[in-house]
């Protein structure tokens, strides 16, 4: 008998026994309304677990259908196909925190390269521009020569404008 059913059975009792024309029936009746709310959400809290159970089983049998195929073993990943070449000793905080830094201490270069990548608006070709090209402010591209004139807009971090993409 679930819990909604005894809490009918109570309700069905006190009508039988006329309970609702002593001193004491409408504090009956109103313990047997609590009792029928809290029936109601219990059932409801019992659906949405159920729910939750069959969901979580679906995302268990996906997983596992991922694991499998990561096991596979025509699925073959070796360690020399990945260039792991970082070594916590070439990385220091302190590198990073001067306002002098200059340089990528960490790949040894000496110097943090910037470029950036536009269309040429006469032949719509690719062009990489580097850090003279937009100093310059002008490009030439190698696909159909044109020169290319950049207006470059200075960005000012304090503006409120400005995100920082870190």
């Amino acid at each position: 008998m679930t819990i909604k059913e005894k809490v009918a059975y109570l309700e069905g009792l006190a009508e039988g026994m006329n309970i609702e024309a002593t001193e004491y029936g409408k504090v009956f009746d109103a313990i047997i309304d609590t009792l029928s709310d809290i029936a109601d959400e219990i059932e409801e809290l019992n659906e949405n677990a159920l729910d939750i159970g069959e969901e979580l089983d679906a995302i268990s049998d996906d997983l596992a259908e991922v694991e499998d195929f990561l096991m596979d073993e025509d699925f073959d990943i070796d360690d020399e196909d990945f260039d792991f070449d970082f070594d916590d000793d070439d990385y220091d905080d302190d590198d990073y925190d001067d306002e002098d830094f200059d340089g990528c201490n960490m790949c040894g270069s000496g110097e943090v390269e910037f470029s950036i990548d536009i269309n040429c608006p006469e032949c719509n070709a690719e062009l990489e521009l580097d850090e003279d090209d937009i100093a310059n402010e002008s490009a030439t591209c190698p696909a159909c020569g044109k020169t290319i004139e950049l207006e470059i807009d200075e960005v000012d971090a304090d503006d409120e404008n400005y995100e920082d993409s870190d």
